[in-house]
């Protein structure tokens, strides 16, 4: 595909970049990348020309990500959160759709909760912010998270080279055939080398000594507008039953699980997806379409 344009939004603590990509006068929908070694670009570069086919899409590179650097300070979950609302506000709109991936589902969730009025639909792949962990497993997290060594050495060290990064994906973020894999693995080995493959902000600050600083399962009764989860039955990040459960507790929210499907299934099984999404996010009756300001 052709790249999308991109702009800047200036902030204290640095550049926020984002792919733009569409027509503005058409509805909006923010999507919202993941993790750790990830950006705009890698996990939605097969569904931004689908969506903007029909869609004013904004796809912005996470805090220290992508061409969000550099960056002051910590990317914390109130930032985070932030940075989608002065997405919206930079280009004037009221609301918008917004589709998560794993941290990006997770700050999709929150913003609905926190923000239901700037929140058209959401959908939310394998999402965060919904997990627990068994007491031994959960202090083990929280070591990893609060030692550098442990979320930034030690994983740059593990993906060092180009085989290293292919092990990893097969392993962690797939779970069977890639069509592109090649080239996904080419997208990953650049972005390690410009930022590192250690964790975010996010996921580090997440995690607190003896509970999940981010839990936001208490408040997903809250959250009012049409919501589409979706999840790979082989993910391995995240359990098929937390995302079920999940969904559960949305009023009216819409479970789909993907078999044979691993973490990034964005990216696994990109026309299955975007079939998901494009036909979730398409106009009816009932749906309120981008408020402007």
């Amino acid at each position: 595909m052709s790249e999308p344009r991109g702009t800047y939004l200036t902030f204290p603590e640095g550049r926020l970049h984002v792919h733009v990509a569409g027509d503005p006068e058409a509805p909006p929908v923010v999507l919202l990348s993941g993790a750790g070694v990830d950006n705009a670009l890698l996990s939605w570069r097969r569904l931004i020309p689908v969506l903007a086919a029909d869609h004013f899409v904004l796809a912005p590179d996470w805090p220290k990500q992508g061409k969000s650097r550099p960056w002051q300070g910590r990317a914390t979950h109130e930032r985070m959160l932030r940075c989608v609302t002065d997405v919206l506000d930079h280009f004037g709109l009221g609301s918008a759709a917004l589709v998560g991936l794993s941290q990006g589902g997770a700050l999709a969730l929150a913003t609905a909760i926190e923000h239901p009025g700037r929140v058209d639909r959401l959908v939310a792949l394998a999402p965060a912010g919904i997990l627990a962990f068994p007491p031994v497993v959960h202090q083990l997290l929280w070591l990893t998270a609060k030692l550098p060594l442990l979320n930034r050495t030690l994983p740059g060290a593990l993906l060092r080279t180009r085989a290293q990064v292919a092990a990893f994906a097969r392993r962690a973020l797939f779970a069977g055939p890639v069509p592109d894999f090649d080239e996904i693995v080419d997208e990953i080995v650049e972005e390690v080398r410009a930022s590192g493959a250690g964790s975010s902000d996010w996921q580090n600050g997440s995690i607190g000594p003896f509970r999940m600083r981010v839990d936001l399962r208490p408040r997903l009764p809250e959250i009012t507008c049409p919501v589409l989860l979706v999840q790979g039955d082989k993910d391995i990040g995240v359990p098929q039953a937390r995302t079920r459960a999940a969904a559960a507790l949305i009023p009216g929210a819409r479970y789909e699980l993907l078999e044979g499907v691993g973490h990034w299934s964005n990216r696994q099984c990109p026309e299955r997806v975007n079939a998901l999404v494009s036909a979730f996010l398409a106009p009816d009756d009932e749906q309120t379409t981008s408020r402007r300001r």
